[in-house]
């Protein structure tokens, strides 16, 4: 059964309509997996078998009884980041905190899961508060990525990419303030979408985004394939009517020979700090694809990457400990490690003022204009998601090229795009010496999602997904 669980979410459907399996047998074969390898993957946040096979049975029954009454994800195994209010399900966002949180009602994007038919196989494991790049928790363990036991499937949605990489799920959602849907991806071999924020409704995500994560953050499709990730967003994509973010927008898919008069601006670092050998050649690689199918594609860097990273640490790492604050005040002893070094983070990173914050606003438009001036004709960028393939759980600083590249330097690459409420996709490209995968980031301007999908669809055809041995 690991042929099945394996294909690309797209597939399993074409199998349940024409009948070559049933809904439940799909919900018996993602059980197996999970029952199989979530004991040393540890992906999994809430799981129960029984509810699978309650829920698998309903959708059968559905299926049989009114099929003109199903949506278009019909008894697709899905799961969802444990920080996204999922009725029924625990969404502790990895703390102890939070421990047993249950929400009563869904967030919009599941409600739109549901309707579309989607049997949700259970909640998926995250950093604590989502503030890092690996998965780990005292709540619920550490997650393993599947390529590698001893490496991280990265944060903060490293149980959802790690359950879609082995198997375990078809495809899910993620969110992403600062690379979470994306590093996880680049991580563990899968596609992923960070998109336009308000596109895919946010609202129901936890903790909501506010502020300035109304700009930085979104809940975005993580799946095997890009074909996935795009069925996902269509499916989930439209107006949230009461979400402040959220705007009226009808998609429009390019022809590929639309795609072909876009000019593609890529840079294989960004001058400051330095990526491997292997992320280099993934780049080129598939510069050199798109360059094959007609494609103009040339070297551009633009010059705003280090005021939009600075932008970005000021909003994720200082506004984020101040908006935590309140939650967690005098209950540091509960707090995971992980966290514990956010906050340190945080605290050596200065207090923001009432003034700080006036100019951070000011600045986020004055440097996203300037951006979108320097896309004008590169409206479309490639580059790396992070300087390194998955490191090792605790690995906080890497040689590469003899130079010391620590943390949170070696994933900026990710971090630009938050600032931008940019489209950014990711695709697997290739892998490391030590076998890990390695993925390609594709950017487009805001509100232009379709153009990243059309894009990382074409090069995904090129390269595309790999099980990682343990899931076959």
């Amino acid at each position: 059964m690991s042929s099945i669980v394996l294909s690309s979410a797209s597939r399993q459907l074409t199998m349940l309509r024409s009948g070559a399996i049933s809904i439940v047998e799909l919900a018996e074969a993602h059980i197996r997996q999970i029952v199989r390898l979530n004991g040393e993957i540890n992906a999994y946040a809430d799981f129960d078998e029984e509810r699978v096979r309650t829920h698998a049975i309903a959708l059968q029954r559905q299926w049989i009884s009114d099929p003109d009454s199903t949506g278009p994800l019909h008894g697709l195994p899905v799961t969802i980041k444990s920080s996204i209010a999922a009725a029924g399900y625990r969404c502790e966002i990895g703390s102890t905190l939070l421990r047993g949180q249950t929400p009563d009602t869904d967030a919009e994007v599941v409600a739109r899961l549901r309707r579309a038919g989607a049997l949700i196989l259970g909640t998926t494991n995250c950093p604590e508060f989502l503030m890092a790049y690996e998965t780990a928790n005292v709540l619920h363990g550490r997650t393993r990525n599947p390529w590698d036991f001893e490496r991280t499937p990265g944060g903060s949605s490293g149980g959802e990419s790690a359950a879609i990489a082995a198997g375990m799920s078809a495809a899910g959602l993620g969110s992403d303030s600062g690379g979470s849907v994306r590093l996880p991806a680049h991580f563990t071999g899968i596609c992923s979408l960070k998109p336009t924020p308000g596109r895919i409704p946010g609202r129901g995500h936890l903790p909501p985004c506010n502020g300035p994560f109304n700009v930085l953050g979104a809940i975005g499709p993580m799946a095997r394939t890009i074909q996935d990730v795009r069925l996902i967003f269509e499916t989930l994509s439209g107006q949230d009517s009461i979400d402040p973010v959220s705007y009226p927008s009808a998609s429009q898919w390019p022809t590929e020979a639309a795609l072909r008069t876009r000019a593609i601006g890529y840079f294989e670092e960004d001058g400051l700090v330095p990526v491997t050998e292997d992320t280099r050649i993934a780049v080129r690689d598939a510069v050199h694809v798109l360059k094959q199918a007609g494609f103009q594609v040339e070297p551009f860097r633009p010059q705003a990457l280090e005021s939009l990273r600075k932008l970005w640490w000021k909003c994720f790492v200082q506004c984020g400990a101040m908006l935590y604050r309140p939650m967690i005040l005098g209950k540091s002893r509960e707090l995971s490690p992980i966290f514990q070094e956010f906050l340190e983070i945080a605290r050596n990173s200065g207090e923001l003022d009432a003034e700080d914050i006036l100019h951070l606003w000011t600045n986020m438009d004055i440097e996203r204009s300037r951006m979108l001036e320097e896309m004008q004709h590169y409206s479309v960028l490639l580059c790396p998601v992070a300087s390194i393939p998955a490191f090792r759980h605790g690995e906080r600083s890497w040689n590469i090229d003899g130079r010391q590249v620590p943390y949170l330097d070696a994933v900026r690459h990710t971090q630009w795009w938050n600032v931008m409420g940019a489209p950014a996709a990711v695709l697997p490209v290739r892998r490391s010496p030590e076998g890990l995968p390695i993925g390609l980031q594709v950017i487009a301007r805001p509100h232009e999602d379709e153009i990243v999908l059309g894009i990382a669809s074409l090069l995904d055809r090129e390269f595309g997904f790999q099980p990682p041995p343990i899931a076959l």
